[in-house]
């Protein structure tokens, strides 16, 4: 990897990511081997759409919660048969768009009453049959109460257009609790048991979040081999099983990818040895950093054997005092020109960050294929074309 590295840093004076697709399809490879056979896997978009594409043919679904991802799914090519769409809100008009589209051939998730007539009147409007999961509540503003679904449910044959599949549910995420796993699959074992009496209702699926962890930082503590273990057999003991789809994102992306960043500046205040680097929070976001209190997995490209004996804090570009990426980390002594690599940066961290403070650019994305073939899949972004007001007189 330095040499290719070292190939990129040619093109690219500035932060960049690197996505890598062997390591994408190990990481699925070994959820597949350490979960029930029968447990298919939903890619969840959001967490990284620049890899979706890599795995078309690895994945049985994706989940797809705005038009910008419908978008971006349909131009690469990913088969509408495999696209869940969900999220909280729903543009009419962009649904109205995919159903009247005679070749889509996608699941809707339901989060309302109001989405659900919503799919009704365009069922009859462009008499098609739609297939639909009504989305489970975890207490949050996502999804339906259970006396809602249960409505939805008992009156389905007054709305024939609609097939309704099966629930669908997500309860957060980087969940380590084996009894927390047992009481959701318990309540939904329990819920479909009672959709099943209530409602001579039979679930023939059940896409199921279940927010497992990654190990962002050097001090978590996580068994995986042991968690997934723990989770397939609660799994296994469900007495009726539907078709079981896991919806993950951040499990499946975050080790495929890894954000490098130059150091651009060094400097000691107050005896504190600092690094400025060209990149910051807006490009690297960690599920539960904050203000560098947890120290990611960081490494110095090119100086492995080099001995770590210098404390370091590493700032970002933003004149912001929250840009702090690593606080008193154990580095070698770093010098100007220095990249940074960043670990596990593969879900989340290139769209979640606040990209657009202070109008610096966004990374450019690379991406490794299997073969070791290097594509650049985006360029540097200039983000005052997005700041800059255009004042259109109306």
């Amino acid at each position: 990897m330095p040499e290719l590295i070292e190939r990129i840093s040619e093109k690219c004076d500035s932060s960049f990511y690197v996505f890598d697709v062997s390591e994408l399809k190990k990481r699925i490879k070994f959820l597949r081997e350490h979960l029930p056979p029968y447990a298919e896997l939903c890619y969840a978009v959001k967490a990284n759409p620049f890899i979706s594409k890599e795995i078309e043919n690895d994945v049985e679904r994706f989940e797809i919660c705005s038009p910008g991802e419908a978008d971006i799914c349909k131009t690469i090519g990913i088969d509408s048969k495999k696209m869940v769409i969900s999220g909280i809100y729903k543009t009419p008009s962009v649904i109205e768009a995919m159903v009247s589209d005679e070749s889509f051939k996608g699941i809707f998730t339901v989060e309302s009453l109001r989405q659900y007539d919503l799919l009704c009147g365009l069922a009859d409007k462009y008499d098609k049959t739609l297939e639909v999961l009504p989305r489970l509540t975890n207490d949050s503003q996502f999804g339906m109460d259970e006396a809602d679904i249960e409505k939805i449910i008992s009156e389905r044959h007054n709305r024939s257009r609609l097939n309704i599949v099966g629930i669908q549910y997500f309860s957060g995420t980087q969940k380590t609790s084996l009894k927390k796993f047992r009481r959701e699959i318990e309540y939904l074992s329990g819920f479909l048991a009672k959709l099943r009496e209530s409602c001579s209702f039979e679930a023939r699926e059940l896409e199921y979040g279940t927010g497992f962890p990654v190990s962002y930082f050097t001090g978590d503590k996580l068994d995986e081999n042991a968690l997934l273990s723990g989770f397939s057999e609660i799994l296994d003991e469900l007495p009726q099983k539907p078709r079981i789809i896991l919806e993950l994102g951040r499990s499946i992306a975050a080790s495929c990818g890894k954000y490098y960043t130059h150091i651009v500046d060094i400097k000691q205040n107050k005896g504190q040895h600092y690094a400025l680097t060209d990149g910051g929070m807006h490009h690297i976001v960690y599920y539960g950093q904050y203000m560098a209190m947890k120290q990611p997995f960081v490494s110095v490209v090119g100086r492995d054997n080099a001995g770590a004996d210098k404390q370091w804090t590493i700032c970002g570009s933003l004149c912001s005092m929250n840009d702090i990426l690593v606080k008193q980390i154990s580095l070698p002594d770093l010098e100007t020109g220095d990249i940074l690599c960043f670990e596990n940066a593969g879900a989340y961290c290139m769209t979640e960050g606040i990209s657009l403070l202070l109008s610096r650019d966004l990374p450019a994305i690379y991406l490794v294929r299997e073969n070791g073939d290097l594509y650049r899949i985006r360029e540097p972004f200039e983000t005052k074309q997005i700041n800059t007001p255009v004042y259109e007189k109306l």
